[in-house]
């Protein structure tokens, strides 16, 4: 009863706010003379309403996708209703577009998937005792595992994002994020082992052994998400659980990448009015580098860092006051660039700052990529992952610089105190921050400026641990808006509010925070033999 019944309290709030007998048409003219406070309170209580019936929705898309299967042939509850597929039927009782559709049915297979089939016998010692039988000594039962284990042990790695979903701490877009994210584990040589403790066990419990390490590092990963999921965007969470999946499994990390390179390609075509177009499919270095290329070039237009020398000043005024859009800015870029080739004058084409990727790795990454063992690290600006292999070749060729960090991800080394934080602490802050740190903000930190937290003019220090990354925006925000953000020692960073509320803590990166071991544990499989 507690699903309706939280329902019908939202049912009444909504009541209570728009009025008991309004007509459907007059909602939005009632909604414009409320206050501020209803208004948020009607969204609130409006998406508690929407996740609901999405809930059964996606339950009864599940159940339609199990009857409506290829061996069910015509007889399948889709077919029968004259629909060729699930996702077909599902369009049409809903009106919503295929791709939505299509989700709901996915979502609605995945949970029906974590649903363990009780047996016969899985109860017959719950119904002896409560139908008065002698029961068995409590002694006697040591080691037999009881219905409820048996059922964990067969369910799939993500039921808890089915429980999360129906229970309301997911939403079906976070669930989706999390779900598409991770993807499946790797089952292929999931009994290979370096381990010496297994020697001698036989191969059926080894691999019996490592498929459930690996499915419970995947739900793991999945539980640690669910707890991000109400501070994180979904495009963060979707991102996160990427990146996750290739520091879990770095070998299929690898082939993906493969995988994405092999579809590399430019196709050009002139349409019938004879303009000619062209298109891209990127692999993930290339695509790296050109974002970096439009990046460093456009971020004056973007809300770039506001301090700067001079000379890159004067050009960020000139390109911000510049009539072309950001389109044709970038279009006339990557012509310079072309015609300009490997001649390239970089100062001239993008300022003071050089375009280029810039790689995050861990000294134990490095030296597994160095060795030929698979692994991945992250990209500086970005939570996307690079193969091991493509991270010994840019250490080669362009060198490394040590930034070490604690177990939480701070940086050990603190600069020395000067009024603006130098290029090597600003890379020391990108490592730990990866981008700026206020809250749902998704600004790279190549886009961020370094706040001290402590004002400068009153003694503040610029160490890094006294620094922040905040994209501009929300920099200007803070000293504007009478916003504060302090830190004991190297703790968390806090948010206090104009209005003196409770702090609020500003997460890292979900993926820097991974990276530097926050998941727990990683299936022994992936790690490298001693």
């Amino acid at each position: 009863m507690a699903f309706f019944s939280d329902l019908q309290a939202a049912l009444d709030a909504l009541r209570t706010v728009v009025g008991d007998d309004v007509e459907a048409v007059d909602i939005p003219c009632v909604v414009q003379q409320i206050t501020d406070e209803n208004v948020l309170a009607l969204i609130e209580h409006a998406s508690v309403l929407v996740r609901g019936g999405e809930c059964v929705r996606i339950a009864g898309s599940g159940a339609v996708a199990s009857r409506s299967t290829r061996d069910a042939g015509h007889s399948g509850l889709a077919q029968k209703r004259g629909h060729r597929s699930t996702v077909s039927l599902i369009q049409d009782l809903t009106g919503s577009t295929r791709a939505d559709a299509a989700k709901q049915v996915r979502l609605g297979e995945a949970l029906a998937a974590g649903l363990v089939p009780v047996e016969a016998g899985d109860f017959a010692d719950h119904d002896a005792r409560t139908e008065g039988q002698a029961s068995v000594d409590e002694d006697t039962d040591a080691g037999v595992p009881t219905a409820r284990q048996a059922g964990a042990a067969r369910r799939p790695w993500h039921a808890v994002l089915g429980e999360a979903l129906m229970t309301g701490a997911l939403t079906s877009a976070q669930h989706d994020a999390i779900y598409r994210g991770l993807g499946e584990p790797p089952v292929d040589d999931v009994g290979a082992t370096d381990d010496p403790t297994t020697h001698g066990a036989s191969e059926a419990a080894v691999t019996a052994g490592r498929a459930t390490e690996v499915r419970t590092a995947w739900e793991t990963a999945a539980g640690q998400l669910i707890d991000e999921a109400s501070e994180r965007t979904v495009e963060e969470l979707a991102s996160a659980a990427r990146t996750i999946r290739d520091l879990l499994d770095p070998a299929g990390a690898e082939l993906r990448f493969e995988q994405r390179f092999e579809a590399r390609s430019f196709r050009r075509w002139t349409d019938r009015d004879g303009i000619r177009h062209g298109s891209f499919t990127f692999e993930d270095e290339g695509g790296a580098w050109i974002e970096s290329i439009i990046d460093t070039a456009l971020r004056p237009r973007r809300g770039g860092p506001r301090f700067v020398d001079p000379d890159e000043k004067a050009r960020a005024e000139e390109l911000a006051t510049d009539p072309r859009t950001n389109d044709q800015l970038a279009y006339d870029l990557m012509l310079d660039v072309l015609r300009a080739g490997a001649l390239a004058d970089a100062e001239t084409v993008f300022g003071t700052r050089r375009a280029g990727i810039r790689i995050v790795a861990t000294a134990g990454l490095l030296a597994d990529a160095t060795e030929g063992r698979a692994a991945v690290a992250l990209l500086e600006d970005h939570d996307m992952t690079l193969p091991g292999w493509l991270v010994a070749r840019q250490a080669c060729d362009t060198g490394t610089m040590t930034c070490t960090l604690d177990e939480r991800g701070n940086p050990l080394d603190l600069g020395r105190e000067a009024r603006l934080f130098s290029s090597k602490q600003r890379v020391a802050l990108a490592v730990r921050d990866g981008g700026c740190r206020w809250r749902d903000c998704d600004r790279p930190a190549s886009y961020c400026e370094a706040h001290h937290i402590d004002p400068y003019s009153e003694g503040g220090r610029t160490d890094i641990d006294r620094g922040i990354l905040l994209c501009r925006w929300h920099h200007m925000q803070l000293h504007h808006g009478e916003w504060r953000i302090s830190r004991e020692g190297k703790g968390d960073f806090l948010l206090h509010a104009p209005d003196g509320g409770a702090p609020v803590a500003l997460p890292v990166r979900l993926a820097r925070r991974y990276a530097w071991g926050d998941l727990k544990p990683p299936p022994r499989r992936f790690r490298p033999a001693a």
